[in-house]
């Protein structure tokens, strides 16, 4: 393998084990195992964890807010809360995976600084991104943020990460679908 898919594949598969198993449950070893390398090369490229773990949320957040924000600007509202939903749906996966930010929220505390902040960042982009599409969906009449779409998007969103926790657990997408219809008119 050259060192660029080496690099991708360590990135790839620490997104996946942390979108199952948190930052804690995943080391060196369990990389090495999955990419077939030697530990010490993965120091190599990722000198610590924490390198690891801010390369892997940094480029998770990049792929997804560049989907977001491939979403066509001029669909109305409640076809662009549409397709956000299906991205999330896309998130999923097998079932078994949630958003790797929602999952690493959780363990905030556990987290190095750079990571909380990458994930904070991750979280306000899909926000704001969320409240522009409530604006316009309410200026449309096609979605209802209760005239607070700021306050709306930050509800919202916390909707979808919790739906994505609760479809893993349940193993069914429905949980998911019912969010937006929350906001609907």
């Amino acid at each position: 393998m050259d060192k660029n898919t080496v690099r991708e594949a360590l990135l790839d598969h620490t997104q996946a084990l942390m979108m199952t198993r948190g930052y804690n449950g995943f080391s060196y070893r369990d990389l090495s195992e999955l990419v077939g390398v030697k530990t010490s090369s993965i120091h190599y490229y990722f000198p610590s964890k924490e390198d690891l773990a801010l390369e892997a949320v940094n480029a998770y957040s990049a792929d997804v807010m560049s989907t977001i924000y491939a979403i066509d600007s001029s669909a109305p509202a409640d076809k662009k809360l549409d397709r956000y939903t299906k991205l999330f749906g896309r998130i999923i996966g097998d079932g078994r995976r949630i958003c790797l930010c929602g999952m690493l929220a959780a363990e905030i505390e556990a987290l190095p600084d750079k990571v909380r902040q990458a994930i904070q960042a991750f979280f306000r982009a899909n926000e704001n991104w969320l409240a522009k599409v409530l604006a316009e969906g309410e200026a449309q009449d096609t979605l209802d943020a209760g005239g607070k779409p700021e306050a709306a998007a930050r509800a919202l969103y916390s909707a979808f990460q919790g739906s994505l926790l609760a479809c893993r657990l349940f193993q069914s997408r429905a949980r998911l679908e019912e969010v937006a219809e929350a906001v609907r008119r």
